[in-house]
């Protein structure tokens, strides 16, 4: 009698990468370390917390990964060879199987749609827009970086709250948000504020978005407008993509719109000045109102691709 196969779906993000292990009917074992991604992870780093996340889910579920059947990645820097040569060296020399290694925003898709069409708003450290024709046709708008995209992701909201903050302070006005952004940093001064947002390299901005979250909910006004903005980012973002649907399928109706990554499932503001600002657009649009799980996704793809 043969074993059961087995899955591993991953979901390399640029904070934090988890998996889980499942066989063809359950998940087994599920575990999260920190990001493989080298251009914020030096390559040791990457290494052992490749190895803390593979030796979690194997301690978790009790199985041998020498016998997965098939293991699918969305990965969060798809578009880099050399970052991609490194993740399927250092996977298959760990895990048994055929690998599968995907952009992020096509696991969180597939978890949304299974093959179908509709719309992905991915907003995490990064943020882009992913959209499936009914006939199989993938349009993305987004994913520049931060230096010239992600718009409503944990990096903008960071670098615009820093930006509305001393704008604030340039007006004579208190700012709560300027405030707890140098308690954050544990700065004495001002100075010491301007100077860590300027260093080079830069810090991690995306880091700063629970600071934000925390201001807007005590009432600051100038977190709340930084919060709201990232919504119609995002917002615009989703309509292009829409638009860019409607140009291959013309007179289809407004395609359902999903929402993944950290800042949709954590931000509730972002979310919803998002899909309000979607459905003065498209009033009859659909938005599933729970975040997808993207692994739902990447165990889909193995599962299939076994």
């Amino acid at each position: 009698m043969s074993a059961m196969p087995l899955y591993l779906a991953v979901d390399a993000g640029g904070t934090t990468t988890a998996c889980l292990l499942a066989d063809d009917s359950k998940v087994l074992g599920r575990h999260s370390t920190g990001t493989l991604k080298l251009i914020r992870a030096s390559e040791s780093q990457a290494r052992m917390n490749l190895d803390a996340l593979l030796q979690g889910v194997a301690r978790q579920s009790g199985a041998d990964l020498s016998n997965v059947t098939s293991t699918c990645i969305g990965l969060a820097g798809v578009a880099i060879a050399n970052y991609v040569a490194w993740v399927r060296e250092n996977f298959e020399y760990r895990v048994g199987g055929s690998l599968q290694i995907v952009g992020d925003e096509q696991i969180a898709l597939e978890a949304a749609f299974r093959g179908g069409g509709g719309v992905l708003v991915l907003a995490g450290t990064g943020s882009n827009v992913v959209a499936r024709s009914a006939n199989g046709v993938t349009v993305s708008v987004g994913g520049w970086g931060p230096a010239i995209g992600d718009e409503g992701s944990g990096n903008w909201i960071g670098s615009q709250a820093l930006r509305a903050a001393f704008r604030t302070y340039d007006g004579g006005e208190g700012s709560l948000l300027l405030q707890r952004i140098q308690q954050h940093w544990h700065f004495a001064r001002i100075e010491e504020v301007v100077a860590e947002a300027n260093r080079v390299p830069g810090p991690d901005l995306a880091a700063l978005t629970p600071v934000v979250l925390a201001c807007a909910e005590e009432g600051d006004a100038v977190a709340r407008r930084v919060l709201v903005n990232a919504g119609r980012e995002l917002a615009d973002l989703a309509v292009l993509a829409i638009e860019k649907l409607h140009e291959l399928e013309p007179g289809i109706s407004p395609p359902t719109v999903a929402v993944s990554g950290s800042i949709l499932q954590r931000i509730v503001p972002v979310r919803q000045a998002m899909s309000e600002f979607l459905r003065e657009k498209f009033p009859a649009l659909e938005i599933l109102t729970e975040p997808v799980d993207p692994l739902d996704g990447a165990l889909w793809l193995a599962r299939k691709n076994a």
